[in-house]
C-alpha cells in the first residue's frame, strides 16, 4: 500500500477500505505500507495504523512499515512504534 500526502483522519475511509482488500486477499500474507511520500501523520494515523497491525495479526498477516521520512520516523519513535512495528 502506497500513502500518499498527509495521512490523517480524512484518509480514514479510504485507508480502511485498502487495507479491508489486502486482509480479504488470501493472497496477501504481508502488507507493505509505503510511506516515501507522507511528510507528515497524525494520531489518528497511527490509531488507524495499530487497527490495521491488530487485524493483519489476527489473520496470521505481518505488517511492514517502509521507506519512512525522517519526520514520519520522528513521530513513530514517539509513539514507541518502533518497538511495535518492523519498520525498515
Amino acid at each position: 500500500m502506497i500513502l500518499i500526502g498527509q495521512f490523517d483522519f480524512n484518509l480514514h475511509r479510504e485507508f480502511r477500505q485498502a487495507s479491508q482488500e489486502l486482509l480479504d486477499n488470501p493472497e496477501v500474507q504481508e502488507i507493505e505500507i509505503d510511506f516515501d511520500q507522507v511528510p507528515f501523520l497524525d494520531s489518528s494515523a497511527l490509531g488507524m495504523l495499530l487497527l490495521l497491525k491488530e487485524r493483519a495479526a489476527g489473520q496470521k498477516k505481518s505488517m511492514t512499515l517502509i521507506n519512512c521520512r525522517e519526520a514520519v520516523m520522528q513521530v513513530f519513535e514517539i509513539a514507541c512504534f518502533n518497538k511495535m512495528f518492523t519498520i525498515k
